[in-house]
């Protein structure tokens, strides 16, 4: 008997610990935030390469920061995000596995090649489509995230060993949402962890089922948003050339200065529509205007191999 409550006084702390465990079923909106995200990355994808992606939430639990730091210890590259919001870090791992199969699929893979046996260390470009594909992962969850709380997930630094991530006390609880992505025939993972205190601000807002909250379309309503939609006026740009100036560069600018371009005449030109390259065109001129002859469509997936491969 004596020896029992000395068990049970010993074992009193790690109870209380596990007391301030948030309850994932109390957080429905928490699910519905990921599954949109698993999506909208699997769309986002596409742009990068043709071949089909899976992404699906294997699992959403509350666990030790610690335990999940250790679990995927030598396996995973990290992205450590600032969110001002909640003015606390969060992190996003990805398995070497998902890195090797999305450079496969970019450079042109069909997955008949057997995965790698043994553990290797993530090569240069690797590493770099790692920090695109982090890009990727942060747009969905600003996006998924917008239906609760109007934030940015920007990337501070990524990381290939886990003692480097610093991301609040090891004993602290945290919400780990485990992806699960299948690419080319290969399955692979990812995960977001968000450290429970993190959550707070927005505790209430996860704790709404909005999925249940259903609405009555009317359909003339349809019909007119459909009308303006279709009106709205969209601004373009045409982009001669972009290039990366300093700080002194751009300070030592004068009036009358020329800034040179390795562009020609025979330069195609960019079409932009809100940031985004849609066509690319030819430079011409009619009737004293110049005009812009649309060549092709503008490849986000070859302007994607470009940036990470040196040129």
């Amino acid at each position: 008997m004596k020896n029992t409550r000395i068990s049970m006084l010993k074992d009193a702390p790690q109870r209380l610990l596990d007391g301030a465990r948030v309850s994932i079923d109390r957080l429905p909106m928490l699910r519905a935030i990921f599954e949109r995200m698993a999506s909208q990355c699997a769309d986002a994808l596409r742009q990068w390469s043709s071949c089909p992606a899976l992404f699906y939430i294997d699992s959403i639990g509350c666990e030790r920061i610690g335990d999940v730091l250790d679990s995927w210890d030598g396996n995973a590259v990290f992205g450590l995000f600032y969110v001002q919001a909640w003015d606390s870090r969060i992190l996003i791992g990805l398995e070497h596995a998902l890195a090797f199969g999305l450079a496969e699929a970019l450079f042109g893979g069909d997955g008949t090649e057997a995965a790698a046996l043994q553990r290797r260390q993530l090569s240069n470009i690797e590493l770099r489509l790692a920090e695109k594909t982090f890009g990727l992962f942060a747009s969905a969850l600003q996006t998924s995230f917008a239906s609760v709380c109007q934030t940015a997930f920007r990337l501070d630094r990524v990381e290939t060993r886990v003692d480097f991530v610093a991301l609040g006390s090891r004993t602290a609880f945290g919400v780990k949402t485990k992806i699960r992505v299948r690419i080319l025939g290969h399955d692979s993972a990812a995960f977001v962890l968000i450290p429970q205190a993190a959550l707070n601000s927005i505790r209430q807002d996860l704790a709404r089922d909005l999925t249940a909250e259903s609405s009555i379309r009317d359909p003339r309503w349809t019909k007119q948003i459909h009308k303006e939609i279709v009106r709205t006026e969209i601004e373009v740009r045409g982009v001669i050339e972009e290039d990366h100036l300093t700080l002194a560069d751009l300070a030592g600018l004068t009036i009358g200065g020329v800034l040179p371009l390795r562009s020609t005449a025979r330069s195609r030109v960019k079409l932009m529509a809100s940031g985004e390259p849609l066509f690319w065109c030819n430079l011409g001129q009619a009737e004293g205007f110049y005009t812009l002859q649309v060549d092709e469509i503008a490849s986000q997936e070859q302007e994607l191999i470009d940036s990470i491969v040196p040129p």
